[in-house]
């Protein structure tokens, strides 16, 4: 291979996203003739060796390496108990790197990674055998070698790495944790339940912020500096201070977001159906059998009607603590009831407002008069953009029966202005809220916001001893209730709501009738696009009725979704069936270019993620049971992102109506070659084959990746005259 392709990988290694947070940091050079993959000094500098000049993957693993241990080094004095803190948390999220980054079968390029990587810390005497290979990969002031450590030294350190292990990753692997199954990575796709990464992937065409997104640059660099901070929190044996403090940091942003008075109106929980389980503790704390009503389960999260009942939703909790499914949590009362409020008729059509108001009536009244205290989830928005039942008919219902009902708003989507929030809690209702759906932060990242009269209930009563598996203390109130809580923090969800934190900063920089011109422009396009496709059918859309605010962009409907023709019909009359429907949107996010034609395969390629199918009765559908399919306008398609750098905000919309059609486009492609897709049933990839989980190929055969591109000087690295392959 010419030195001209090996130094070509290293650039595109390092333009890969999730490595240039670091490389900022540092400066690079490459040195052929060192015999080390690389070396490091105390001012940030890298020398990258022989070893850096192969194949890309471990190109990755070592470059990944390096940048950890150089930016965990730089400024430090050169104890040598700090330095071998430094060098062993360095190869741990390597190693977890190396498994988050390579298939399955590939064997890593150096021994430790094994050693690294494991769940259980490795042996003392592990440890001191596998030492002297880092060695040689720091290079000291004065050339002089490091001093061996004493048994106490080595003592002391082991006892260190016992407590910090858990603790140590890359940002990716870290916020995959702290939830619960569905945040795991597939080894065969590098993506999780939903169909996201906890990697930037700007090659991919992404509207799903109606189900979850993977993250984008800015996301991303949001969450690893915060992991960062951690890591030296850890290195000074401090950590869980520092996440304490973080917790308090996010509650306190979160309370001046939503205009809330401090940050004891927030509750930051892992999920909607967390939260969801949360608000049930606050109405049983009343001390009267408390009777939930859903409104529209199917529209919401599939765990909600469990912990809605005070029930465990999951087999694992986000402690990592195992649990029966389904078996009520401790402390909750058994007499708890659920009933369903449906938004739609038996053919899938929405109901008319005033009978799904008739009915809520009839259910509170009812209930009220057995005795109970009912607890309402009224839905701002549903996954297909419902905001139902009418909110004023629900401020009625609770002047009506003052004290019988509690009233939380599952505004988990996020989908509306932070004074529509504030609203709601003036009028005592909770609110669920989430950084993970409209503003695009990584799946898993939700709050409970509370009203004044539910914060009080704290004061005078306990929380069910069963929510320790589920909660730390320090995302609740300071209260004496909270104590039966756990005295943990969950790092995951930290790091999640720190890259939340990132796009929401970015979208509330935006004037607010610039966010409602983008937002017109895009959904005028994409529906217009989506009515003119004859394999589509768009639902129709349903327009938020809100109060009239200055420059208010939540009074129109930012969920497309649709229903798309079965492969063997005619024509729309017969939409796809919900199984057949799950398995086109899992293609949309694979690349199907090998069961195309040629001409079409670049298309094929293009990775589409857009929200997961919601099942609709249809008479027509296979088994009655059809679906719909979202596309979603987000945050992000308002804030740009960094890949879009060097667009005009003219060009950077049409390119995001042009990508939304593509997906339209994709969906036909499937269509038209269903049986060979079907036959090979590809599965959804974290990139597309040729672009190795680099930046890809554009369908039309540009590139998406927009940043600086690799040259000689980006972003604070330097490249020497070898790595351009001159003398």
């Amino acid at each position: 291979m010419f030195a001209e392709n090996l130094t070509e990988t290293l650039l595109r290694v390092l333009e890969r996203p999730e490595l240039k947070v670091l490389a900022q940091f540092c400066c690079i050079t490459l040195n052929p003739s060192i015999g080390h993959p690389f070396q490091v000094n105390r001012q940030g500098g890298i020398t990258l060796g022989a070893p850096c000049l192969g194949e890309e993957t471990v190109v990755a693993f070592h470059l990944r390496h390096a940048l950890e241990l150089a930016v965990l080094l730089k400024k430090t004095s050169e104890s040598q108990r700090e330095t071998t803190r430094i060098i062993l948390a360095a190869a741990r999220t390597t190693a977890r790197f190396w498994l988050l980054d390579s298939c399955a079968d590939q064997p890593p390029p150096e021994a430790w990674v094994r050693v690294f990587s494991a769940a259980d810390v490795p042996t003392k005497a592990a440890l001191k055998a596998v030492y002297p290979v880092f060695q040689p990969l720091v290079a000291e002031a004065g050339g002089h070698e490091q001093r061996p450590l004493s048994s106490g030294e080595w003592d002391e350190i082991f006892d260190w790495l016992v407590k910090a292990w858990s603790l140590i990753g890359p940002v990716e692997a870290l916020m995959a944790e702290g939830g619960d199954a569905r945040l795991s990575v597939g080894v065969r796709t590098g993506l999780n339940h939903y169909g996201c990464s906890h990697r930037p992937r700007p090659w991919a065409v992404t509207f799903a912020s109606s189900t979850a997104s993977s993250l984008s640059e800015r996301g991303f660099t949001g969450g690893e500096l915060a992991r960062l901070a951690l890591m030296r929190a850890v290195l000074q044996g401090n950590a869980h201070t520092f996440l304490k403090q973080k917790a308090r940091d996010i509650r306190g942003y979160l309370a001046g977001f939503f205009g809330l008075v401090d940050s004891d109106a927030v509750i930051l929980s892992p999920s909607g159906t967390d939260s969801a389980l949360a608000v049930l503790a606050f109405s049983a704390a009343c001390n009267k059998p408390v009777t939930t009503v859903l409104t529209a389960p199917d529209e919401t999260g599939s765990g909600v009607p469990f912990a809605a009942q005070g029930c465990h939703f999951a087999q694992e909790t986000a402690r990592g603590v195992l649990v029966e499914k389904g078996s009520l949590v401790d402390g909750f009362p058994a007499d708890t009831r659920c009933l369903t409020l449906p938004l739609r008729n038996v053919e899938g059509g929405l109901r008319l407002s005033d009978d799904v108001v008739h009915s809520c009536q009839v259910m509170v009244a009812e209930e009220v008069a057995a005795g109970r205290r009912v607890l309402l989830h009224v839905l701002d928005l549903s996954k297909t953009g419902l905001l139902a039942p009418d909110m004023e008919a629900i401020a009625a219902l609770c002047a009506a029966y003052p004290g019988c009902l509690d009233v939380v708003v599952d505004a988990c989507q996020t989908r509306l202005m932070p004074q529509r929030v504030k609203t709601y809690l003036d009028r005592e209702w909770a609110v669920m809220v989430t950084g993970s759906k409209f503003y695009t932060g990584p799946p898993f990242c939700g709050a409970l916001l509370l009203p004044d009269s539910w914060k009080k209930r704290l004061a005078h009563g306990g929380l069910p001893a069963g929510l320790a598996a589920y909660a730390n203390q320090c995302e609740w109130p300071s209260s004496p209730a909270c104590q039966v809580l756990a005295s943990g923090a969950n790092h995951g969800l930290l790091l999640r709501w720190s890259a939340a934190r990132a796009e929401m900063e970015a979208f509330a920089a935006i004037p607010a009738d610039v966010v409602s011109e983008r937002l017109h422009s895009f959904l005028h396009a994409v529906t217009q696009a989506i009515l003119t496709q004859p394999d589509l059918q768009l639902l129709t859309p349903y327009v938020p009725q809100r109060p009239i605010l200055p420059d208010d962009w939540d009074r129109r409907q930012t969920i497309l979704s649709f229903m798309v023709r079965a492969p063997e019909a005619p024509d729309i009359d017969t939409p796809l069936d919900f199984d057949r429907c799950r398995k086109l949107y899992q293609w949309l996010n694979a690349d199907v270019s090998d069961y195309v034609p040629l001409v079409d395969r670049k298309l094929g390629a293009l990775l589409c993620h857009i929200g997961q199918p919601v099942a609709l009765s249809h008479p027509h559908a296979r088994g009655g049971k059809a679906a719909a399919l979202r596309l979603s306008a987000g945050a992000r398609l308002i804030s740009g992102e960094p890949s879009h750098d060097g667009l005009g905000t003219k060009a950077r919309m049409a390119r995001e109506i042009a990508d939304a059609r593509k997906v339209l486009e994709k969906i036909s492609l499937i269509l038209a070659h269903w049986s060979a897709i079907a036959t090979a049933d590809p599965l959804p990839s974290y990139a597309p084959k040729f672009s190795m989980g680099f930046p890809a190929l554009d369908a039309d055969g540009s590139s998406r990746h927009h940043g600086n591109g690799a040259g000689s000087q980006q972003a604070g690295i330097t490249i020497s005259s070898l790595a351009l392959g001159r003398s």
